[in-house]
């Protein structure tokens, strides 16, 4: 069965995320972020899971997170208590640090570019993205005001996890409307940082996997 699911572990992580990034476009936003977003948070953890099969550390790690969350999906245990809430966004940072890692280094590795690989690629940008979010979202909860345009307050930190979300993909896709600025000095390192990921990724691992695809295609056509 894991095997089987292995195979598509690239595909299963992608819509996944997919859903969680774009799902409230169309399911009303209501019925989404209550139930919708965290049941494919959860198979999100297990496509994490089944992704760092292969490594014990990465196995353990992941699949304590997901009882915590399992927990949380039940009990409801951040309205509760907001150190429980902090807890569960570091154990995101990590859990989307991990799989980044796992992401580039498996597509790096793979022999055989298909559709899989190619889910695994973007999941790997995708996950950057998420990656810097927890950095920004950490660097406005410990230091309010680190970024100017924001029109919520710390505290309500729903509405402040899609406007970081936003500025975060918007700065690793290097659009910068301009609508929301980092103007601490951390704020503006973590902004450089994200634009860096997103580069570096596009340059380097995009363009080793499209190098090995063409040279795949170059193959496929001389014995044809």
């Amino acid at each position: 069965m894991l095997e089987r699911l292995y195979s598509h572990r690239f595909s299963i992580f992608f819509i996944s995320q997919i859903v969680i990034l774009f799902g409230s476009l169309l399911i009303p936003s209501g019925v989404f972020e209550s139930l919708i977003l965290s049941i494919f948070f959860l198979i999100n953890i297990v496509a994490g899971i089944v992704l760092v099969s292969k490594s014990k550390f990465f196995l353990w790690f992941f699949i304590g997170l997901l009882c915590i969350l399992f927990l949380n999906f039940i009990f409801k245990l951040e309205e509760k208590k907001l150190l429980f809430r902090y807890i569960k966004m570091g154990g995101y940072f990590l859990f989307y640090g991990f799989v980044a890692t796992q992401l580039i280094k498996q597509v790096w590795l793979a022999k055989i570019v298909d559709r899989n690989v190619i889910f695994g690629l973007i999941s790997g940008y995708i996950s950057l993205g998420l990656i810097g979010f927890f950095i920004c979202l950490a660097i406005e909860i410990s230091n309010p005001g680190s970024f100017e345009g924001l029109k919520v307050m710390v505290s309500n930190t729903d509405a402040l996890t899609e406007q970081l979300m936003y500025f975060s993909y918007i700065t690793l896709l290097t659009i910068g409307y301009g609508d929301i600025l980092p103007v601490t000095t951390l704020a503006q390192k973590a902004t450089i940082l994200i634009g860096l990921m997103g580069q570096m990724y596009l340059v380097v691992i995009t363009a080793i996997v499209v190098g090995k695809y063409i040279n795949q295609s170059v193959v496929t056509n001389k014995k044809d």
